[in-house]
Formats: structure tokens, C-alpha cells, sequence
């Protein structure tokens, strides 16, 4: 598969400078791109990358482009025209339309024509496959669950029944849709298991990553909303609603019902107690506690600087003594106002 920066341009728009006829065959990174390949480079802190590298064409932004003598393709946004460029170069495979004969299908369950189910899936009564749809080997699919078209499900997926998929939905492996929320009560000396009879309900153009788990709803339903992003082993508990387009990295952990709004930006590992709201437009650092709802667009941090231990042994003694602290500067300050 080769493209010509021209060829390139006629996709993804843009201005060529330089010779744009020379078939690239690939792209990479600057520091590893060689002459038959294509690479990219954003902001001052990478002229001098990109005008050492061996890289057959760049994708470069115009600031950039007024500073470099290569063959150029000079876009608003590289980085987004650089994913569009290695996703043609990088086509996805060829939809094996067909149920394998490994597969169990439910005599009641609708299969697209031209869906795809591999070796050992099963797929469920009621349930529903849209056209152009890929189910992975060993992807378990349950009862009355609904899968949009050109959805794809990597190997060992599992969809408890009743799930919600839009179209052209991405889960990889290991991701486990509409498990059972963590919903117990209290009695006498015994916690009690509480139904969760909710679905997950999942829009269009969603991605989540390997081994992330979402709950269903212990009454409504756990919603993640359209152009969501997930990275891998995230949690999200039951009755969370995550808005449009937002973006959670791994190891990020969300409780019950807390609900996100859209364009947000959620760093790796960080933690959302449940029940809050996080409005529009929010970034939560990577590793910050969130404890508390956030009513105003902007990026948010709780963590703590690294130090050496004895110096942190030390700085947590103190902190117990904060609000006793507190009271004796109080007192100090009513004894000078009272002086004056």
C-alpha cells in the first residue's frame, strides 16, 4: 500500500510543498522514519527533528512549514491528518462475512448477512448483530443484546444481556459490558445483594480498551454517550453517565452514578467518587481524587508532590495537628487585633 504526499493531499486537504509525486509506503515516527516513509511534526520543539529525520514526506502545521526545505503536506492539524494517513496505510482486514462453524448461535438471535462471527463466540437469544459487525473469537454475547453496525469486538469480549451497542463501536479484549453493579444493603449482621436490573446503553463511535469493565445500572441505565474514548482496565460502576466525547485514560476508577459531561479529559488513575457531577470541558489530572462535584469548565488536581519517605512520615504527623494549628493562629491574631 503506497500514497503520494498528492494522493494524500486529495484525501485529507492541505498544501503540498515540494516534490508531493514520491510514493510512501508507510509512516513512522521522526527519530525511526526512513526515505519511504511518512512522518509528522508539531511545534518549534520539533524543527529540529523533523529537519534531521530521513522521512520521505512530513505532515507539518504552517508555523512549521516556513522553517523546513522537505517535501511537505502542511495541514491545520498534523496530528489528526497524521492518523488519517496511517489508518490508510494500515487498512483494517477484510470482513470474513459468515458465522464460523465453531460459533453458537441462538436459533432466535438476527445475524447481519455480512457480519462476521469468529471461532467459539456465542451469541444469544434475541440478540441482535448489525450489518458489517465483527464478533471476535471467544466473545460471549448475551441474550436480548443489542450490536450496531460495523461494531467490532475483539477476542474474549462478553456483553451481558440486555446491552445497548450504537454503530461502529470498538471493545477489545478482555472488556467485560453490563456486569453487575456493586449494590448491596445492610441487614443485621449480613450484607443483602441488590438486583441491578439496568442495562448499558453505548452510542455511536465509542472505543473501549482491553480489560475495562462497565456496570449495568442497579435501576436506570449506565449510559456512555457518543465519540466516548476509554483506555484499558478502567473501571465505571453502575448508573454512571459519561457525556459525548470524552476521554478517560487507564486505570481511572469512577463510582456509582457519577455523571460526566462531554469533551472532558480524564487522566490515568484517576479516582471519581460516585454520585457528583463533573460539568463540560473538565481535565482531571492523572492520579487526582475526586471528591467533590465540578460546577466550572478547567483542569483540576489533588495530588501530592513525591518526597522522600522520612520527609512525607514526617509531613503527615503534622497534618493531624492542622486544625488544632488553626485554632492557635486564630487565637494569636484575636490577641493582636484586641492590642490594637
Amino acid at each position: 500500500m503506497s500514497y503520494s504526499l498528492a494522493q494524500l493531499q486529495s484525501i485529507l486537504g492541505g498544501e503540498i510543498r515540494g516534490n508531493g509525486d514520491k510514493p510512501l509506503c508507510g509512516v513512522a515516527a521522526l527519530a525511526e522514519a526512513e526515505a519511504g516513509q511518512l512522518s509528522f511534526a508539531v511545534g518549534a520543539k520539533n524543527l529540529a527533528a523533523a529537519a534531521a529525520c530521513r522521512a520521505g514526506g512530513l505532515i507539518v502545521n504552517p508555523a512549521l512549514a516556513g522553517q523546513l526545505d522537505r517535501d511537505l503536506l502542511v495541514v491545520a492539524n498534523p496530528h489528526a491528518a497524521f492518523a488519517r494517513a496511517a489508518a490508510l496505510f494500515h487498512p483494517e482486514p477484510p470482513l470474513r462475512a459468515g458465522i464460523h462453524p465453531a460459533a453458537a448461535v441462538d436459533p432466535s438471535a438476527s445475524v447481519a448477512a455480512d457480519a462476521e462471527v469468529g471461532a467459539h463466540a456465542v451469541i444469544g437469544a434475541r440478540s441482535r448483530i448489525g450489518a458489517g459487525s465483527r464478533i471476535g473469537a471467544g466473545c460471549v454475547v448475551g441474550d436480548d443484546v443489542e450490536i450496531g453496525r460495523a461494531c467490532r469486538l475483539f477476542g474474549n469480549v462478553t456483553l451481558y444481556p440486555g446491552c445497548r451497542l450504537g454503530d461502529r463501536v470498538t471493545l477489545h479484549s478482555g472488556s467485560v459490558i453490563g456486569s453487575d453493579g456493586f449494590g448491596l444493603a445492610w441487614e443485621g449482621d449480613a450484607w443483602i445483594k441488590v438486583p441491578q436490573v439496568g442495562r448499558v446503553v453505548i452510542g455511536d463511535d465509542v472505543e473501549i480498551g482491553a480489560n475495562t469493565t462497565v456496570d449495568r445500572g442497579a435501576l436506570n441505565d449506565t449510559v456512555i454517550e457518543t465519540g466516548v474514548k476509554i483506555d484499558n482496565l478502567v473501571q465505571i460502576a453502575h448508573n454512571c453517565h459519561i457525556g459525548a466525547h470524552t476521554a478517560i485514560a487507564g486505570c481511572a476508577g469512577i463510582a456509582g452514578s457519577a455523571r460526566i459531561g462531554q469533551r472532558c479529559l480524564i487522566g490515568g488513575a484517576a479516582m471519581i467518587v460516585g454520585h457528583i457531577d463533573i460539568c463540560d470541558g473538565v481535565t482531571v489530572s492523572g492520579g487526582s481524587f475526586i471528591s467533590k462535584s465540578i460546577r466550572q469548565p478547567g483542569v483540576y488536581t489533588s495530588t501530592q508532590l513525591q518526597m522522600p519517605h522520612e520527609e512525607w512520615l514526617k509531613n503527615a504527623a503534622q497534618s493531624r495537628h492542622l486544625a488544632e494549628m488553626r485554632e492557635r493562629i486564630r487565637a494569636l491574631e484575636k490577641k493582636l487585633q484586641d492590642k490594637e
